[in-house]
Formats: C-alpha cells, sequence, structure tokens
C-alpha cells in the first residue's frame, strides 16, 4: 500500500514538473546579455520576443555612455530627440508595459540612434498574447527571468507533492 502512494506522489511530482509554467510578466533585457549598446541589431532582437501588458523592458548599459528615451513613431524613424523628452539615465532603466500597442525607444546620445541603437516593440494585451494561434510563451530571456520561472514551477511542484500526501 505504502509503495502505492509513493507512485502516486512521484507521478503526481513528474506532471507538475513538466506542466508549461503559469503566465507570469516577463522582464526582458533588451539586447538580453550584449544590453543596450551600440552595434547591435535591436529589430532582430525585437523580432524574437513577445511583449505583453505587464512585462518589463530593462535597458542594461554604461552611463553616462547612452540614455534611453521613448519617442513616438515619426520620431523614431528620423532619430528625432523633441526637446520635452525625458532621458532615462541610471544605466539599468526599466520600463514597464502597462498598454498595448507600439513603443519606440532610442538612445538620446550623440549619432547613436543613426547609428543604430534603437528599437521598436509591440506591446500585446495579455489575452491576445495567450490567445495566439500556436504561440507559445517565449523562454525568459534574461538569467534572473529564467530562475524566477524554475523557482515558480519548482514551489508548485513541492505544494501539489504535500497536498498530495495530506490527502493519502
Amino acid at each position: 500500500m505504502a509503495s502505492k502512494k509513493m507512485l502516486v506522489l512521484v507521478a503526481a511530482a513528474l506532471a507538475v514538473a513538466f506542466l508549461p509554467s503559469p503566465v507570469a510578466a516577463t522582464e526582458h533585457w533588451v539586447g538580453d546579455d550584449n544590453g543596450w549598446t551600440l552595434k547591435f541589431n535591436y529589430s532582430a532582437w525585437a523580432e524574437t520576443k513577445q511583449f505583453k501588458v505587464g512585462d518589463t523592458l530593462v535597458f542594461k548599459y554604461s552611463e553616462p555612455s547612452h540614455t534611453v528615451v521613448e519617442v513616438n513613431g515619426a520620431d523614431f524613424a528620423s532619430c528625432n530627440i523633441p526637446e520635452n523628452s525625458n532621458a532615462l539615465t541610471t544605466g539599468q532603466d526599466q520600463v514597464t508595459l502597462e498598454e498595448a500597442g507600439r513603443r519606440w525607444f532610442v538612445c538620446g546620445v550623440g549619432a547613436h540612434c543613426k547609428n543604430g541603437m534603437k528599437v521598436k516593440i509591440n506591446v500585446l494585451a495579455a489575452d491576445e498574447a495567450a490567445g495566439a494561434p500556436s504561440a507559445t510563451p517565449p523562454p525568459p530571456s534574461s538569467p534572473v527571468a529564467k530562475v524566477q520561472a524554475r523557482l515558480v514551477q519548482a514551489v508548485f511542484a513541492v505544494t501539489t507533492v504535500i497536498a498530495a500526501g495530506l490527502v493519502f
């Protein structure tokens, strides 16, 4: 009898371990390990990601070498930085994506934007991201997000095993 209980617990733990992780906000490190820098293709980087409401963009760079400025589409195309723009300058700037739609970011230092230091993203509504046909959530884009996703899975698995043990 004890071996049946153990077999059920092990089966439950394995089943939970292979469930997809719950949909949660993702922290996207812009440029992944390269960060926010010159000589990087941010268009190609953004095409490999799925951004949804609630996600966070993290711009990592050496300040004061770079800045992050959010602009509109026309200013993005022409690399124009409006006078009333608020530049982010900490070197670890975080931008929470609070609504669906397009967002444009450029570096406001010198000719960095004209040299390709700019990124355009399309933010999906949470239900739009979840309901896209054959869309699977992208893997976490930073080491911290990967650890957080694994931790959530582990806690869920342990909780399930404990709950199953209490039932028996």
